[in-house]
């Protein structure tokens, strides 16, 4: 059983919609966020990233940041620039990109089902990333980046959005600069929001496909709500939180790259020779740079030449030893180079499929790094089983592109 809530969301007016939305606050840095809002003033980064509206070297963590992102958020509501619908309502949020769509129910998703793992998690979070969110969710009283949920595919939920599109009008439609379509319906009708919340209903599980750090400071603010209320209400709105559900089918995972700064203290020679005590290694005669083309391999960028690299040792009865990025990391990272824990390494770094191979190429040609590795992208159906088997997966396993827009649904967890 899954449960969705309807809402009385704040989103922008019609006019604004493409002004106000802005990608996740998690994918820049504030210096690039203060570049991005240079005669933006609608931008949904002055909430989500509101130390660009104090002075330059603010720490972002000062509480000060956070009393800004709330007097900003309510500036905007107060200013007309966000409306709010008159009933609960549901949406619709598909978004196009290179052709391709995806199209997504907001509702919010609730906190005991999180806790009950019912919606499924695949990462470990950091407290300091959570405390984060937590002030910011506190401060502004609102969720106010949804988080990326998906379920395996129901042909009653396809088939009721589908009719719902196809016969009502946006009240979004637009692209953004970086080219990827927008396009949000309202979904007012009593009737067909009572069948969505039924159907899913009979929807097993959800899981998180991105925004892990968000979602549990969401359900932390909400019990701390809880935990306030003398006259607990388990309806109240601190009890959910804002999401985007997304099936399966529709979504895509790119290869998430490494580079790597150094060889560990070996020379190529002597590095080459232990890659082929657990890969069989090929040069690459093709042209372009190698993507690899199926599970398993990988390519191998080294001294201006790439190489496949074909792991020979795989166990798949395991869901997570079976990654890509775990053979990755326990047959080479570890033993050879000497990574032992990816996350707290600086000489390894990460580069989302988004930015292309090119990307690799550049930062081991400009000598910033000595090499790097192309993978193979992790699949949906490796996330959803990792998930259910309750394992985590290892860091920087999945991008999701596109990437959903802040902004454009706000939920209040308090009147």
């Amino acid at each position: 059983m899954s449960v969705i809530h309807p809402f009385k969301g704040y989103r922008p007016t019609p006019e604004l919609a493409s002004a106000v939305a802005a990608l996740p606050y998690d994918v820049m840095t504030s210096e690039e966020a203060r570049e991005m809002v240079k005669n933006e003033p609608y931008s949904f980064l002055h909430v989500d990233r509101a130390e660009i509206d104090l002075p330059v070297g603010t720490d972002p963590y000062d509480s000060k940041v956070y009393e800004k992102a709330a007097a900003n958020l309510e500036s905007m509501i107060e200013k007309g620039i966000y409306i709010q619908d008159g009933k609960d309502v549901l949406y619709i949020y598909r978004l196009t990109m290179n052709g391709r769509s995806q199209t997504g129910l907001v509702c919010c998703t609730s906190i005991d089902e999180y806790l009950e793992n019912k919606i499924k998690k695949h990462e470990l979070t950091r407290e300091s990333k959570e405390k984060d969110r937590i002030r910011h969710v506190d401060a502004c009283n609102a969720n106010t980046g949804p988080i990326f949920l998906t379920y395996r595919d129901s042909s009653e939920v396809n088939r009721t959005i589908t009719d719902f599109t196809e016969s009502h009008s946006p009240v979004y439609d637009f692209i953004s600069d970086d080219g990827i379509g927008h396009t949000v319906w309202v979904i007012d009708e009593d009737k067909v929001i009572e069948e969505l919340v039924n159907i899913f209903k009979g929807v097993e599980s959800l899981y998180i496909a991105d925004g892990h750090h968000r979602n549990a400071s969401a359900v932390k603010v909400g019990l701390m709500r809880r935990g306030a209320d003398k006259a607990y209400d388990r309806n109240a709105e601190y009890n959910f939180y804002l999401s985007v559900l997304f099936p399966k089918s529709q979504l895509h995972i790119m290869d998430y790259n490494r580079v790597v700064t150094d060889l560990n203290g070996l020379d190529e020679a002597g590095f080459m020779e232990k890659v082929g005590e657990k890969f069989y290694v090929e040069e690459y005669k093709g042209d372009g740079n190698l993507r690899p083309d199926k599970i398993h391999t990988f390519g191998m960028y080294l001294n201006g030449k790439w190489y496949l690299l074909k792991a020979k040792h795989t166990d798949d009865s395991d869901p997570v030893r079976s990654l890509d990025v775990s053979i990755l990391q326990e047959e080479l990272l570890a033993p050879i180079l000497g990574i032992g824990d990816p996350r707290t390494d600086d000489r390894i770094d990460f580069v989302g499929g988004i930015r292309g191979l090119e990307e690799l190429v550049k930062r081991v040609d400009e000598g910033n790094m000595k090499i790097a590795f192309s993978m193979y992208p992790t699949t949906m159906e490796q996330l959803m089983k990792i998930a259910d088997s309750g394992n985590i997966m290892p860091p920087k396993s999945t991008w999701f592109e596109p990437k959903l827009r802040s902004g454009l649904f706000i939920h209040k967890i308090t009147d």
